[in-house]
């Protein structure tokens, strides 16, 4: 389902998902869902008891072969939906010699190549570190690990098979001591955002715990800090977002 880096123009390396195959993987499973759900009706009215069975009976009063024909359709629909947004959510990754670009969500940043001291896979998030070890990037990364890997290798870039500061994470709790003034309360705002880590507002508080130089990492639903002395003041280098949404 992924391509393969593809050489661009100065010799550029560029890696991103298809977009067709992403949809029609979506689509295709959507399909499938949609054609097994009258069986599971089916198999749910079968039970002595059942939660849901109003609308299951509704489901199997239609008749066949429109009801599995019409659960297809809507579950190809569905699929097709899924797969827009997921191409949407996918991230694609241009590595040169003398930069590199993370394109996602209509966004993108580029980082110059002295910003980027290191590059590791954090399990399916692709980071980057800057000068000192505060990170300029952290995304979720769809794309194939070790063609990234080769393609920031191939142009000369630090590949790390593990994060070089793990040991240096301390789980947070309220009220953990050490922290820059703020910090504490940006992580409890944070906290709060769990569901949707990944989302508009999760990203604005990463991003501002990275100002104070305090770089956040999630694992079981925990918060992991580490804290870069003297970090943040210049974060996040000469990064240039653009498009509508920020990253």
């Amino acid at each position: 389902m992924r391509k393969s880096p593809r050489a661009q123009a100065g010799g550029a390396t560029e890696l991103a998902e298809s977009a067709w195959a992403i949809v029609l993987f979506c689509v295709a499973c959507g399909a499938a869902a949609g054609a097994l759900l009258p069986l599971l009706a089916r198999l749910l009215l079968a039970l002595p008891w059942a939660p849901l069975e109003g609308p299951a009976e509704l489901l199997t009063s239609v008749p066949e072969p429109a009801l599995t024909l019409a659960t297809i359709a809507l579950g190809a629909l569905g699929g097709l939906l899924l797969g827009f947004w997921a191409v949407h959510e996918s991230l694609s990754v241009r590595v040169a010699d003398t930069h590199v670009t993370l394109a996602v969500r209509d966004s993108s940043q580029e980082f110059a190549r002295e910003e980027v001291c290191a590059c590791f896979r954090d399990g399916r998030q692709l980071v980057l570190l800057g000068p000192g070890g505060l990170e300029l990037a952290r995304e979720q990364c769809g794309l194939d690990w070790r063609r990234l890997a080769d393609a920031f290798t191939a142009h000369g870039y630090r590949w790390e098979e593990q994060d070089p500061h793990r040991a240096e994470f301390r789980r947070w709790v309220p009220g953990t001591p050490g922290l820059p003034a703020g910090a504490d309360a940006l992580l409890r705002a944070r906290a709060r955002t769990r569901e949707d880590e990944h989302g508009a507002e999760a990203r604005e508080l990463r991003g501002e715990l990275l100002r104070l130089g305090v770089v956040v990492r999630d694992e079981d639903k925990r918060q992991y800090v580490r804290v870069v002395p003297g970090g943040g003041s210049g974060w996040p280098g000469t990064a240039r977002p653009s498009g509508d949404g920020g990253v």
